[in-house]
């Protein structure tokens, strides 16, 4: 089973080798075996890759996030064949029932203010009981947008009400990293299952590869959340990063059992698609479950 996240910082050129990653950096020369990896993440732009490297990454089923200059996530490789039935697949999925799309965007809602109220909760934020009565609230679709709503209180309650989403700032940079390293785990899990990240349930911007992606990996965020919350006061370099990264591998109970987060995703997103497809329960998701 794949396990691990290469993180390549440094100048280097990669390549494939019988079945191995090859990173050559100067005079040092390393290798691992693609079975081992999970994700590659290129957080340098002076990195060259063959294209035979590639092309064993997608039949592998390894994804690999590029970051730019900035050292911010923007782009990632994934195969196009990572189902046999993907045709079929794709075609039930522009046939979901709006009625059950509704249901399941009010299930992941609640359960992902209910993530956020926990957290509040646990710092001893006033709020976590504003946030309950959110979830509560919220109608089949969100057609209220308590999402929004929550959104603001709790932002607000974890990094002050000066803090303002998407500024330029180590909080900023830090959530949206990781945001980005969660997306890319959703996308793979989603088109292993022959699916299409473009196609949501909620999200429909013509312009969003990943309304799909955006839908489920939403009460996944509490994760990304909770680690910047109590590192906040850290300044946002190299090993940050390699500490969020790190967090995919980290276990937490789902479903009685304990799991890397990794894993639960996989477990989630099959879940997510039994539920639409074949009436099963919805298995919601929270780090302080048991």
């Amino acid at each position: 089973m794949s396990f691990r996240t290469v993180v390549i910082s440094k100048q280097s050129r990669i390549s494939y080798k019988n079945r191995f990653l090859v990173v050559k950096q100067e005079n040092d020369e390393k290798y691992i075996h693609l079975s081992e990896i999970d994700t590659i993440i290129v957080d340098s732009i002076a990195v060259s890759i063959s294209l035979y490297l590639l092309k064993e990454l997608c039949d592998n089923k390894i994804n690999i996030i590029f970051c730019d200059e900035k050292h911010n996530p923007y782009g990632e490789l994934m195969s196009l064949y990572s189902s046999h039935n993907s045709s079929k697949k794709i075609i039930l999925q522009s046939k979901w029932n709006n009625k059950l799309k509704d249901e399941l965007w009010e299930n992941i809602i609640i359960n992902k203010i209910t993530n956020q109220a926990i957290l509040l909760q646990k710092i001893k934020s006033d709020n976590y009981n504003l946030l309950l009565e959110y979830a509560k609230d919220v109608k089949i679709g969100d057609k209220t947008n308590r999402e929004g709503h929550a959104a603001k209180v709790y932002f607000n309650s974890l990094f002050t009400k000066k803090f303002v989403r998407n500024e330029n700032d180590d909080i900023n940079s830090a959530l949206n990293y990781g945001y980005a390293v969660l997306l890319s785990t959703f996308n793979k899990e989603i088109v292993n299952n022959g699916y299409k990240t473009e196609l949501g349930i909620h999200h429909k911007n013509e312009f969003n590869p990943f309304n799909l992606t955006c839908d489920l990996m939403e009460p996944f965020r509490i994760v990304i959340d909770s680690f910047v919350y109590y590192n906040q006061t850290r300044e946002f370099n190299s090993e940050y990063k390699m500490d969020l990264v790190n967090i995919f591998n980290a276990k937490y109970d789902y479903l009685g059992k304990k799991y890397t987060l990794k894993d639960i995703i996989k477990l989630y997103v099959k879940n997510i698609f039994d539920f639409i497809e074949n009436n099963k329960e919805y298995k919601g998701f929270s780090i302080y479950e048991g």
